[in-house]
């Protein structure tokens, strides 16, 4: 094998992505809430980008002329300020900043969690030292729904405590359970239970039994095999499964959690008239919280001031290049998106008339090909973007769906076929619910939808509906 260095020609294609195409395909991925904490960023970060003013042109005025000797003072000031990262913040008027800080003001604090939350009411109980360290170990230990495997023994053992025992780990417990919940710290679904039964003083035997021997049957609504096995009737058996059903099954739940998050819409769909010819809709952004930015046009007269050659004329130019690749990629984002929106929504047409049940099927190559995009570019102008519709918020996601061919030759989409099956087991006898054979013999009846079993089990589940067994009731 010979070895050493040689040239050697080949041709190959690769693709190239530029700085500007990059930020470009950030900036169109993001969604209005996250765009504008973006501006705010590049607005903080480059001393040439500003809002324009309402009712403004793209160039504001400069004013008079000023003297070489004000404009190079200020050129210096503003380069130190952006050498030192613009910690003081954007420049902006005294109503921006007090507006930013109302905004501050009224931020939710973040939701607690269970063990905070728990823990603030533990600090005002009147426990010894080692009991205390204890419950809070205890508290500590909770999962999500404020239960605790550990065995009293197990605590005891592991909580780290000195002199620590299970009669310890008892009261600990004893505590936790009178100022929070009467089954904190349960181990399971049935000792949760029984814990509220005994603090409520319900000695019914067959409470006990059921919640004992029988919560399968509970899960699965399999009633009459319970009323079997304890003796009692199928009617003592329904009243004791709604005293059941008035316990808390995740002691939990009602301590700590996660704030709601706000689904603010990006694209807003509303009819417009309604006359002979039917209703039109029209599509528009929000555009409240996306500002129009321009170029400052005191920076560009500091441009031409600048010495050639000098430091202070390449800073300004590379400022002022990326301030026009910032605006020149926030209006492609909301060009694409307005196009994309108004398209989606020529398709769905019927929805917006006629609600869920007009949904139309819909892939994003089609309209990929119909706006002159890749579907890459579809796909991340709709990500985390929701349209507010005559029928709700929804996804920009979700109006691309698949669909399935009637027998008289029109194609329902996937998600209008799920809308009827909940109509259908809304409109359902409770006690001869419909089995998924039944659904999916009316869909072929009733709307021409020639479906499997199989997929109407999948839908049914995907909508968290139960199966006919677990929705009967018994009278």
């Amino acid at each position: 094998m010979k070895l050493g260095l040689h040239q050697s020609a080949r041709m190959e294609q690769r693709l190239l992505q530029s700085p500007q195409m990059i930020q470009a395909m950030q900036i169109l991925q993001l969604a209005s809430l996250d765009l504008a904490d973006r501006i705010e960023q590049e607005l903080n970060e480059n001393p040439l980008l500003e809002k324009a003013e309402p009712g403004s042109g793209e160039e504001g005025a400069w004013g008079s002329e000023p003297e070489r000797t004000i404009a190079d003072a200020r050129l210096e000031e503003l380069e130190r300020v952006d050498r030192e990262s613009w910690h003081r913040g954007p420049l902006g008027s005294a109503e921006d900043s007090d507006r930013k800080q109302e905004a501050l003001q009224n931020a939710p604090d973040s939701a607690l969690t269970l063990a905070e939350a728990i823990a603030s009411e533990l600090a005002f109980s009147d426990l010894d030292e080692a009991t205390r360290a204890v419950a809070e170990y205890v508290v500590n230990s909770l999962d999500s729904r404020g239960y605790l495997a550990a065995a009293p023994e197990d605590i005891a053992r592991d909580c780290g405590v000195a002199g620590a025992d299970v009669e310890t780990v008892q009261r600990a417990l004893t505590e936790l359970r009178h100022l929070i919940h009467p089954a904190i710290a349960a181990r399971d679904l049935r000792e949760c239970l029984l814990l509220q039964l005994e603090s409520h003083h319900f000695d019914d035997p067959l409470l006990r039994a059921i919640v004992e021997l029988h919560l399968d049957d509970v899960t699965t609504n399999r009633l009459p095999r319970i009323a079997k096995a304890t003796g009692r009737t199928l009617d003592d058996v329904v009243q004791a499964l709604e005293i059941l059903r008035s316990l808390q099954p995740n002691p939990g739940a009602n301590y700590g959690g996660e704030s709601a998050v706000a689904i603010l819409p990006d694209v807003i769909v509303e009819a417009l008239e309604d006359n002979d010819a039917g209703v039109r809709f029209g599509v528009r952004l929000v555009r409240e919280r996306v500002p129009t930015l321009v170029l400052s046009p005191q920076y560009k007269e500091y441009l031409k001031l600048a010495k050639k050659g000098e430091g202070e004329r390449d800073w300004v130019r590379k400022r002022l290049e990326s301030a026009r690749w910032f605006i020149d990629a926030v209006q492609q984002r909301q060009s694409t998106l307005l196009r994309l929106a108004e398209r989606i929504f020529e398709h769905q047409r019927e929805f917006l008339e006629k609600g869920v049940r007009g949904l139309r099927p819909l892939r994003m190559q089609q309209v990929a090909d119909e706006i002159g995009v890749h579907i890459s570019t579809v796909s991340r102008a709709v990500s985390g973007k929701f349209a507010q519709t005559p029928h709700g918020t929804l996804a920009l996601k979700y109006f691309f769906t698949s669909g399935t061919e009637t027998s008289d030759g029109e194609v329902e989409a996937q998600a209008s076929i799920q809308q009827r099956i909940q109509d259908l087991v809304g409109k359902e006898d409770r006690y001869n619910p419909l089995s998924d054979d039944q659904i999916a013999a009316l869909l072929s009846e009733q709307h021409k939808i020639q479906i499997a079993r199989r997929t109407v089990t999948k839908y049914r589940k995907a909508l968290s509906i139960p199966s006919s067994t677990q929705r009967k009731l018994f009278q």
